[in-house]
């Protein structure tokens, strides 16, 4: 039997990302013009993983398991894996990050914002540690993950990420890139797993 559609979607943006990313506003856009009866939730999310994850955990509290879902890209990806496994609930990953504390440890100290280069902050040795404290291992239920990988991915490996999600349904691009640029042909999937489309 189908999932039931859902009811309540939260949208995790990437590394320095923010809810204006390209991917964000176009599911929100879609979200707004076909479902605008679901709760639709895209935060700012704080630079420390720890922080982020309280952030997501306090807004998601009172969303019904059964009918939430998770959409998250890079390290949002990352992310959204977390929550899913401590909820229970379905999750769509967009070339998600899956080693973040080996990846990001590259780019501790001062980082730049990548939607208003005016914006500055510092990524803290500590939000490494924060990283591994969040690695959730072994999928739960990989049946509730949907994941959208480029081979053409120019940041992540993907074969990375297809390894860390055996068992979840994957949608695997021949080429694209790391902002999955023709993301407008993947999100019919992308939401059709969701019960949305």
């Amino acid at each position: 039997m189908p999932a039931a559609p859902t009811t309540h979607l939260l949208y995790l943006h990437g590394f320095r990302s923010s809810p204006q990313s390209t991917k964000a506003r176009k599911v929100a856009a879609w979200m707004q013009a076909h479902h605008p009866e679901v709760t639709w939730w895209c935060p700012q999310l704080p630079h420390s993983p720890a922080a982020a994850m309280k952030l997501i955990e306090a807004g998601t509290a009172a969303w019904p398991t059964e009918t939430m879902g998770v959409m998250g890209s890079s390290s949002g990806g990352f992310y959204a894996t977390c929550i899913a496994e401590r909820r229970g609930c379905r999750a769509v990953l967009l070339n998600p990050a899956v080693y973040p504390a080996r990846d990001l440890a590259k780019y501790i100290g001062e980082q730049t914002s990548w939607h208003d280069a005016g914006e500055r902050f510092f990524f803290e040795p500590r939000f490494i540690d924060e990283l591994r404290a969040l690695d959730t291992g072994t999928l739960a239920h990989p049946d509730r993950y949907f994941a959208v990988i480029a081979k053409g991915d120019e940041v992540l490996d993907w074969r990375e990420m297809t390894g860390r999600y055996p068992g979840a349904h994957i949608k695997l691009l021949e080429g694209s890139d790391h902002a999955l640029s023709e993301f407008d042909d993947d999100m019919d999937d992308a939401l059709g797993f969701l019960g949305l489309a």
